[in-house]
């Protein structure tokens, strides 16, 4: 009897082995082996009349090399995760959004920057903050993410860890634009925190009022999703005009501005970096379709339309989830964003559309 016994359990066992392979059959199989990515450069008062057709063109050109960078690496089996870290690098290499390049002043004069990336699969992200010399923060968020044990790190001790993987660092002056150094001095004017281009009047005749009043509140970021079914999230700003007491804002910080998760979408923020804080946005987004099922352009829709404007909160954001479906949502005039969706159709906006 007892030889019988361990017969069956030796059969049991074999069946079970040759069970396991379908089941990760099946799982393979629930991936749509289709691709899309979505970006965004900031939402804010964008009104038409602010933006000549020179400068509208010139928005919208970055828009899709930053599209163009992102889909091509989804096109050759890349991950999302790549994806979004291309997409994000030529947004921050542009002097026109408030990241890398084009990062505004501090109160002390100096570009303080923030980045958070993360992986949908396995949760796994990183983070920086408050770093003053890296040529393009998405990368050092990458480089915490992959290496280290911690999520978010900061200042000085951000910029060592940086350096130690490779992340390119540049001398503070790379990061100067003059248009940006006339918004700090207007708002150094009247001691007020300003988002991103938001000076009082001009100070200079080679700025109108309009550009350094543009209210637009700048950060960029990504989502994708690759072949694999793995969806991505990364978000990187420049913060505020004339911040002080080395503030940080929303984009660094895991469910307010930047998320990733398979089972529910992928989210990055733009606005007022407070009221994402307050409102946990990006997370709010996320539990509303996983918990409740709700369809991915609803959820954007009740967390930036009514949970953000119940707290007289500013800004909007970009999704993607598992099926590849986008949404982007704003409470303002305009947001910078584009996307190329599953059936590989390309668009890109900067008012609402019509």
């Amino acid at each position: 009897m007892k030889g019988l016994i361990i017969i069956f359990v030796c059969i049991c066992s074999l069946f079970a082995c040759n069970e396991a392979p379908k089941n990760n059959t099946m799982k393979e199989e629930n991936n749509t082996g289709k691709i899309a990515i979505a970006i965004h450069g900031g939402a804010g008062n964008l009104k038409k009349l602010n933006l000549t057709p020179e400068q509208e063109t010139a928005y919208k050109a970055t828009l899709d090399t930053a599209l163009t960078a992102g889909y091509a690496i989804l096109q050759n089996g890349g991950s999302s995760l790549d994806a979004v870290q291309a997409a994000i690098n030529v947004l921050e290499d542009s002097p026109l959004f408030n990241a890398g390049k084009g990062a505004v002043f501090n109160h002390e004069g100096i570009n303080e920057m923030d980045a958070a990336i993360m992986n949908g699969k396995d949760l796994s992200c990183g983070a920086v903050a408050g770093v003053r010399h890296v040529k393009n923060p998405i990368n050092a968020a990458m480089a915490v993410m992959k290496n280290s044990e911690h999520i978010l790190l900061t200042g000085e001790g951000a910029e060592s860890f940086a350096a130690k993987y490779g992340v390119e660092m540049v001398d503070p002056k790379y990061f100067f634009t003059e248009l940006r150094w006339q918004q700090l001095l207007e708002a150094l004017k009247e001691d007020s925190v300003e988002l991103d281009h938001d000076g009082k009047k001009a100070t200079a005749q080679t700025f109108t009022p309009e550009q350094l009043r543009e209210e637009k509140y700048g950060t960029v970021g990504c989502v994708a999703l690759d072949k694999n079914g793995n969806i991505a999230a990364g978000t990187s700003t420049g913060g505020l005009t004339n911040k002080k007491y080395g503030r940080i804002g929303d984009a660094p910080l895991i469910g307010c501005g930047t998320y990733a998760n398979n089972n529910s979408c992928a989210v990055s923020c733009t606005g007022r970096g407070e009221d994402f804080m307050r409102n946990t946005i990006a997370a709010d987004i996320a539990a509303q379709v996983e918990y409740l099922k709700v369809p991915l352009d609803t959820a954007v829709k009740h967390s930036i339309k009514e949970k953000l404007v119940a707290t007289k909160g500013r800004g909007g954001c970009i999704a993607i989830d598992k099926q590849g479906k986008i949404a982007a949502e704003f409470t303002t005039t305009g947001m910078y964003r584009g996307w190329i969706d599953t059936n590989g159709l390309k668009e890109i906006w900067i008012y609402e559309k019509k």
